[in-house]
């Protein structure tokens, strides 16, 4: 190899290392049972061979972009914009019809109730979190009474999840996610539910670790925590991307169009 290709390999590989995640021309799409389950339809297909009416729905189109190691990309949109389906697949939940993600670093995914059992006590559900990630078993012990005091729970923190509100899973669940020491952390709307104490309590614990270089990829419908906390943020629209940029520029883009579309809905309905 000569000494300039030898440049330039290097320059790549110091430019790759300065990337977190890399998402390049990403398709995705997920099925839609259209008939209601039940045991009649199944016991009437089974025995006439009919096939369940499913329906292929489009949830992201060739989307690409990348997040730099220690930024905040908050990722923004409608409900059924395709911003839940792209953190399933940057996390390796879905897999992607087309294109590629490249994560470098260890990932988590903060959302709410994801990945704990009913049958076991909250404070046993922390270290069933912890000890899914490898957390040490004496590390494990202090970070237990961590996650439990964030979680506000109080005596409930030794009861069954069973026995717990969805506002208290979302609780412990945004207390766990938050504290499992991750290099890469997916939000997805953490910040929303619950009180408004503890919501602001949610959001000083992630300003921490953005303060500390955690690369966060955040999808919420807050837009005053883009303008706080991102770096760079991501519209979706119909699973395209429809702005990639400064948070300002981009949620200022969003809302002159959610404006727009507000008023020729209000002009249709006369």
């Amino acid at each position: 190899m000569s000494a300039s290709a030898s440049v330039a390999a290097e320059v790549v590989k110091a430019q790759q290392r300065s990337i977190a995640i890399e998402v390049e021309c990403l398709s995705a799409s997920y099925r839609v049972r259209l008939d209601a389950p039940n045991l009649r339809a199944d016991l009437r297909n089974l025995f006439t061979r009919r096939r369940d009416t499913v329906r292929i729905v489009p949830a992201l189109r060739d989307v690409s972009f990348t997040v730099p190691r220690g930024s905040v990309l908050a990722v923004i949109g409608r409900n059924g914009a395709g911003k839940s389906t792209l953190l399933r697949v940057m996390c390796g939940v879905l897999a992607p019809e087309a294109g590629r993600v490249v994560v470098r670093g260890r990932l988590n995914l903060l959302r709410p109730g994801l990945g704990m059992s009913d049958a076991l006590t909250g404070r046993e559900n922390i270290r069933l979190g912890g000890l899914a990630v490898g957390i040490p078993e004496e590390r494990l012990a202090e970070l237990t009474d961590v996650i439990a005091e964030f979680a506000q729970l109080d005596e409930y923190i030794d009861f069954p999840l069973r026995t717990y509100s969805t506002g208290m899973r979302m609780r412990l669940g945004v207390a766990v996610a938050a504290h499992l020491d991750p290099e890469i952390l997916l939000i997805d709307e953490a910040l929303t539910g619950g009180d408004t104490a503890f919501q602001a309590h949610v959001a000083q614990r992630l300003d921490e670790l953005c303060g500390q270089g955690r690369t966060i990829v955040l999808v919420t419908h807050g837009l005053s925590s883009v303008k706080r906390m991102a770096t760079e943020a991501l519209w979706l629209h119909q699973g395209q991307v429809a702005a990639l940029g400064d948070p300002d520029d981009v949620v200022a883009r969003y809302m002159r169009y959610c404006r727009l579309e507000s008023v020729d809905l209000e002009f249709d309905d006369q």
